[in-house]
């Protein structure tokens, strides 16, 4: 259990859960900060931030707590973009966010059109974020995400509102020429909602973006098998046009067998999940951060399957958004290559390269 000391920020809407699930709600007394005491934002239960970010805050406290004075605890969100709001007002000090949050955040663009979050700093890459999209069978009458278009008054999820699920669904879809509201109803679920709508049939289809095997599609997989729910799957074609938007995707193929009765791999689409900070976070903080999870890792892949392909060889491949300077000490000294590309702007102008 994570001692009692840490602070939890004053924002009701936000019901805290700590390492050893613990269930806090947050006071109304404004935090009292401590230099290396740790928040790390998530996201809801049923995804895969939440179990990997409380994997993390364990892992931090447990081996950073006596010598090191770092205390670290997870906490729920509604997934990347609270995540990025959290980091900007200082609520939190570390976040998980899917790789297009932190590409948009940094230069401004998508949802953060002409506000760019330019203390919003980069710590590793962690594991892919697949796109799972699954409808009631009798709807997939192609098998690819084209099927949507011919969903016209189903109900279909997208996610909680605002969710890091809704923003990259919606993002998809209005690339590839489909239309949220227009081509089918929009539903606002959570993961365990979305599975239990789909299961009573209140909804017909539901969009979610985790780590496999993600614990939401499981549930409706063994509830309803794959004579009912189907899998839709992304072409060559529909890849090539959202990466012409946005190059944060990449094709991924669920195994067979991930889920229950998946007799088939799935052709989907997946982006980096990153682990991100602000410039406010102490330099030998974020050092040891990585430090500890490099030297460690083996402990958080025993937490969650979708963590076990992580390697410190590729914790920086399509990193969207500048290092923070501690994880650049912490890289060069590992003796990982860090593109000038990657360097912080407080780094950059005082003249390193």
């Amino acid at each position: 259990m994570v001692p009692s000391r840490i602070p939890l920020p004053c924002r009701p809407v936000l019901v805290t859960v700590l390492t050893g699930a613990l269930l806090l709600f947050a006071s109304c007394e404004p935090p009292v900060p401590r230099e290396r005491d740790l928040l790390i934002a998530t996201a809801t239960t049923g995804g895969t931030f939440y179990p990997v970010g409380v994997a993390l805050a364990t892992l931090m406290t447990q081996t950073l707590g006596d010598e090191e004075q770092v205390l670290a605890s997870a906490i729920t969100s509604s997934g990347s973009a609270e995540n990025v709001s959290l980091l900007e007002n200082d609520e939190v000090q570390l976040a998980i966010l899917q790789a297009l949050f932190g590409s948009m955040a940094w230069q401004g663009s998508g949802v953060y059109e002409g506000r760019p979050v330019r203390d919003l700093r980069g710590i590793t890459m962690l594991w892919d974020n697949v796109e799972q999209v699954v409808v009631i069978r009798r709807f997939a009458e192609t098998g690819t995400v084209d099927d949507l278009a011919g969903m016209a008054g189903q109900r279909v999820s997208l996610g909680s509102r605002w969710s890091g699920t809704e923003v990259s669904a919606r993002t998809i879809l209005t690339a590839l020429g489909l239309e949220p509201g227009r081509t089918f109803d929009v539903m606002h679920l959570g993961y365990g909602p979305s599975a239990n709508a789909l299961q009573n049939r209140r909804i017909a289809g539901m969009f979610l973006a985790g780590g496999i095997p993600t614990g939401a599609v499981t549930q409706a997989m063994a509830a309803l098998g794959p004579d009912n729910i189907a899998f839709l799957e992304f072409t060559d074609d529909h890849l090539e046009r959202l990466r012409d938007q946005y190059p944060v995707w990449r094709r991924f193929v669920i195994p067979e067998e991930t889920y229950p009765g998946q007799r088939e791999p799935v052709r989907t689409l997946a982006q980096p999940n990153l682990l991100a900070t602000t410039t406010q976070v102490d330099d030998d903080v974020v050092y040891l951060v990585l430090r500890t999870l490099w030297e460690n890792l083996d402990f958080i892949q025993r937490q969650h399957a979708a963590t076990r392909e992580m390697k410190l060889e590729t914790a920086l491949d399509g990193l969207p958004l500048p290092l923070h300077p501690g994880a650049v000490r912490f890289y060069r000294e590992a003796g990982v290559d860090v593109p000038d590309a990657l360097l912080p702007p407080e780094m950059i102008r005082e003249g390193d390269s």
